[in-house]
C-alpha cells in the first residue's frame, strides 16, 4: 500500500485550536464513573487528558471498560458521575441535540464492525458525515474524493460496500471519519478485522492523523498498536492505568506477566 501522506487529510481544514496546541488536553475524561445493570462496571473514577497532536491506545481484556470511556468522550453514553470537557468546554450533561451537535463537528468515529450504508457507494457514505453538516453538492464529492485519496481508494469511489474487501470497507470508514477534519477521532478495534498489512496501514493512518493536530484515541488488542501510539493505557474492571512498556508488551503477545493476574 503507498504512504499516508504527512499533509492534512482534508488540505487547509484541520481546526486551529487543535493544531496550535500539542500537548493540550483537548479531551478530557475527570473522575468519570459508569454503572449498568445486574452490577456490571465500565468506568470507576477514571481521570485521562487526551492532548491534541497525540495518539493513545487503550488496551485491556474484553469487557474492561475500553469501549465504554470510548463511548463516553464520543458523548454517545452519558457518565453517572464525573466531567467530560472537550476542548475547553465542559460536555456532559447537554442536552441530545447540543451532543448530536458537538458529534457532528468535533468528532470522527471508526468502529470494528465498518457501519458503511450497503446500497450507498463508498464516495456516498463518506458524504453522509458532510450531509450531517450542510455541505452537498460539488463541494462535498470533491471532499470525499480527497478523503477516499488519502486513504488510496479514489479508483473505488464508485463500489458499494459488497463490492469491497473488508480491508476496503474499513478505510472508506475511515475517510467517513476524517472527511470532515475531526478534533478528536474515537477509533474502537480498528484493526481488529484486518489483515496484517491492512491493520499496519490503518494504524498509521491514524498516527499521522494526529501528528496533523488531531487527538487520535483507539481501544484496542492489537500488539503493533504499541508500535505507534504516544501513550498505552491498560484497563481493567473498569480501572485505569499506565503499565510498564515491556510489561504490556508480554501481555499482549504471551497473555502473560502481572497484567494477566488482575
Amino acid at each position: 500500500m503507498p504512504a499516508v501522506p504527512d499533509e492534512p487529510i482534508v488540505s487547509g481544514e484541520l481546526p486551529a485550536e487543535a493544531a496550535g496546541r500539542p500537548g493540550a488536553p483537548l479531551a478530557e475524561l475527570r473522575h468519570v464513573s459508569k454503572r449498568f445493570g445486574q452490577g456490571a462496571v465500565g468506568a470507576v473514577d477514571v481521570t485521562l487528558g487526551f492532548p491534541a497532536g497525540r495518539m493513545v491506545a487503550l488496551f485491556g481484556p474484553s469487557g474492561s471498560g475500553k469501549t465504554t470511556v470510548l463511548h463516553m468522550l464520543g458523548l454517545l453514553l452519558p457518565p453517572d458521575e464525573g466531567e467530560i470537557w472537550l476542548d475547553g468546554r465542559r460536555v456532559d450533561g447537554l442536552a441530545e441535540g447540543a451532543s448530536a451537535a458537538v458529534r457532528r463537528r468535533s468528532l470522527g468515529f471508526v468502529f470494528q464492525s465498518f457501519g458503511l450504508v450497503p446500497l450507498l457507494t463508498a464516495e456516498e457514505n463518506v458524504t453522509v458525515a458532510l450531509r450531517l453538516l450542510n455541505i452537498g453538492g460539488d463541494r462535498a464529492r470533491e471532499k470525499a474524493r480527497a478523503a477516499l485519496e488519502v486513504v488510496d481508494l479514489g479508483r473505488r469511489a464508485g463500489h458499494r460496500p459488497a463490492e469491497m474487501s473488508g480491508g476496503e470497507q474499513q478505510r472508506v470508514a475511515l475517510a467517513r471519519a476524517l472527511v470532515h477534519s475531526p478534533k478528536l477521532l474515537l477509533a474502537d478495534e480498528p484493526t481488529g478485522e484486518l489483515d496484517t498489512a491492512t491493520g499496519a496501514y490503518v494504524l498509521d493512518l491514524l498516527r499521522r492523523t494526529a501528528r496533523n493536530g488531531a487527538a487520535v484515541v483507539l481501544a484496542t488488542h492489537d500488539p503493533a498498536a504499541l508500535e505507534v501510539v504516544d501513550t498505552a493505557y491498560f484497563m481493567r474492571d473498569g480501572t485505569v492505568h499506565e503499565p510498564d512498556r515491556a510489561e504490556l508488551e508480554l501481555w499482549l503477545t504471551e497473555g502473560e506477566g502481572g497484567l494477566a493476574g488482575g
